[in-house]
């Protein structure tokens, strides 16, 4: 099948049906990660690695910020010499591989199984993650409409994985009695069941790929022009052209977006630090329920309410986007929005954490209306990201900007585990109410500087 075949193999609902396979990719991407992530900072302040809270959140926030930071590096090994279809088989691989060391701690010194594991799993995400976000970015034509859209389905993969994960990885990982010493060494379950959603992924993707991408991703962008087509020969002749002062301006564009998405991360992330603590010690995880009685509820649960959210709330979006047409906000528009409904979601953690200082653990709503504003604010945000810069980076530094972007990430990473650092130092009403003026204020910025951020876009939508 040849690139163009690949672009116009379309599904009833009109998007490449190469999507819904890395679609599926990518759900058991998430679905590794976000298992792991789910347990992470509990399974440091548990007794097998016995860690404070303030470490725990460092450690965190350092491993999530190299997560966004290494597919700078995995992008542009995959533009250069990789290619992008074989940089996320090799990721794949070395995740996979993290999450068994991880689980190995009774085999190897537990902090040096933490360790050993998360560095694989920082080194495969960076091979992984760029170069499937710009695979799908190849799927489209420049100015396609259903690009955004497009993002936004492939953001609910991302989010499926997400929900699954916590909830399956929690079951088997998270002690229901840390102190109890056979429950204490149950995180190893949670592990594995990471690592084996990571290689179901693999194998489909091997099986799948030849099948729906064609040529797409197959070489590097300046070893392409032996295929024998259009699309990739364009490609490899552009890349050795110098940029243009447009190709420029653009690139100023993505970088404000990077900037003002180190914000909105460094408060995103704080659901598995902060909020994950939030929900172990503040939230009553013994709720009533009618016509049901009493249930027990885990901390790491709760990380599957965002992707619940997404799931639910993506296809409106996508649907949004597409029917607003010509009145479809854009991107530093939807930027702002993503800032200002986070500010709202963390007023609603604020209230609870006023709660919970007078009267002790409070209902879990609190969190659910957090992650509930910070979804819809995400989605304003995150897979639009995505999609610009599919639409502004030059072709040949494509998977290189791809994980610029991701740098948004790196940066609010850094910031998340700083800020829930302070957990305990702080009283929970002003640690939670940096995220919530400070979302609120930048999100107006952005909406101030749409202007001037379009000009630099020349036109792009």
């Amino acid at each position: 099948m040849t690139d163009e075949e690949v672009k116009h193999n379309v599904t009833k609902k009109g998007q490449p049906k190469a999507l819904y396979m890395l679609f599926m990719v990518e759900m058991w991407e998430r679905f590794n990660y976000y298992g792991m992530r789910a347990l992470l900072s509990l399974f440091m302040i548990s007794t097998v690695i016995g860690f404070s809270k303030a470490t725990s959140s460092k450690i965190y926030g350092m491993f999530t910020a190299l997560v966004y930071l290494t597919p700078v590096l995995g992008g542009y090994l995959a533009d250069r010499y990789i290619g992008k279809r074989h940089s996320i088989t090799i990721g794949a691989i070395l995740m996979a591989l993290g999450q068994f060391v991880l689980a190995s701690y009774e085999i190897i010194p537990p902090q040096l199984a933490l360790g050993t594991g998360l560095v694989l799993i920082i080194i495969g995400n960076g091979f992984f993650k760029p170069n499937i976000s710009s695979i799908v970015g190849e799927l489209y034509e420049p100015n396609d409409p259903r690009r955004d859209g497009g993002f936004t389905i492939f953001y609910m993969g991302i989010n499926l994985g997400a929900f699954f994960a916590p909830f399956i990885c929690g079951f088997l990982g998270e002690p229901h009695d840390p102190m109890n010493a056979l429950e204490a060494y149950k995180w190893k379950y949670g592990f594995m069941a990471a690592g084996t959603g990571m290689i179901i992924g693999l194998i489909w993707y091997l099986v799948s790929q030849n099948k729906y991408l064609g040529h797409i991703g197959l070489k590097p962008v300046t070893k392409s022009g032996d295929i024998d087509d259009a699309t990739e020969k364009a490609r490899a002749a552009a890349a050795n052209k110098p940029l243009t002062s447009e190709e420029w301006d653009k690139i100023k564009a993505i970088f404000t977006f990077v900037f003002f998405a180190v914000f909105f991360f460094a408060f995103f992330e704080q659901a598995g630090t902060s909020l994950n603590f939030f929900a172990k010690e503040a939230t009553n995880l013994h709720p009533v329920l009618p016509f049901i009685g009493e249930i027990t509820l885990k901390a790491s649960y709760f990380q599957a309410v965002n992707p619940i959210f997404v799931v639910l709330f993506a296809p409106l979006f996508a649907k949004l986007w597409l029917r607003l047409g010509d009145k479809n906000p854009t991107i530093p528009t939807k930027f702002g929005w993503g800032l200002f409904l986070q500010g709202i979601g963390f007023t609603a953690i604020v209230i609870g954490a006023s709660l919970y200082a007078a009267n002790g653990p409070v209902s879990a709503i609190w969190l659910v209306l957090t992650y509930m504003f910070c979804t819809m604010g995400e989605l304003c945000l995150s897979p639009v990201g995505l999609s610009m810069v599919s639409k502004l980076a030059p072709a040949k530094f494509m998977s290189l900007f791809m994980g610029i972007w991701l740098m948004a990430s790196f940066g609010g990473n850094l910031l998340a585990g700083w800020l829930a650092s302070y957990y305990e130092s702080w009283s929970l009403t002003t640690l939670f109410s940096v995220p919530a003026g400070l979302s609120i204020l930048f999100g107006v910025i952005m909406w101030v500087m749409t202007g001037k951020i379009k000009r630099w876009m020349h036109g792009v939508q």
